[in-house]
């Protein structure tokens, strides 16, 4: 799978770190930046995330930062991207077999590197169930569609 990764200043070090765990599991990594652990605003990297996730360039997207809150709402805006915040592995495999998330947003505050590991490795593995879910994502689509949204 080849797979986005970003960060903010807030969510270098993660970001690293996942990197690398990304490349043991056997999967091909995009680093989209930041680049170290100078101050950054968030969504210049959460747009160049999203960008990549909806226009097929990378397979998935995984942003870190605080909290994971405010990337994934600048990622939604994108057409296409459905970005989670998650915190919990739980979280994450409903975010994939439910929502078809296909950007995850972790907070490097919230979370030590092994449980943001473990969440990772659910979001990236969980296949995204269809059937009576593909309806409710269609739904959102459409909600994007009609105010101009993601």
């Amino acid at each position: 799978m080849k797979i986005g990764l970003a960060a903010d200043h807030a969510g270098f070090e993660l970001k690293e770190s996942l990197k690398g765990y990304l490349y043991e599991l056997g999967h091909d990594v995009v680093d989209l930046g930041c680049s170290d652990k100078k101050p950054c605003d968030y969504p210049v990297f959460a747009e160049r995330l999203a960008c990549a996730v909806s226009e097929g360039k990378v397979d998935t997207g995984i942003f870190a930062c605080g909290t994971g809150i405010g990337p994934a709402m600048a990622c939604n805006k994108v057409k296409g991207v459905r970005a989670a915040p998650c915190t919990l592995e739980l979280a994450a495999r409903y975010a994939r077999s439910h929502n078809d998330a296909n950007v995850l947003c972790l907070g490097a505050r919230l979370l030590g590197l092994e449980l943001a590991k473990a969440i990772t490795k659910v979001f990236i593995s969980t296949p995204f169930d269809g059937g009576r879910h593909a309806v409710r994502v269609a739904q959102i689509a459409d909600i994007g569609r009609r105010h101009g949204g993601g």
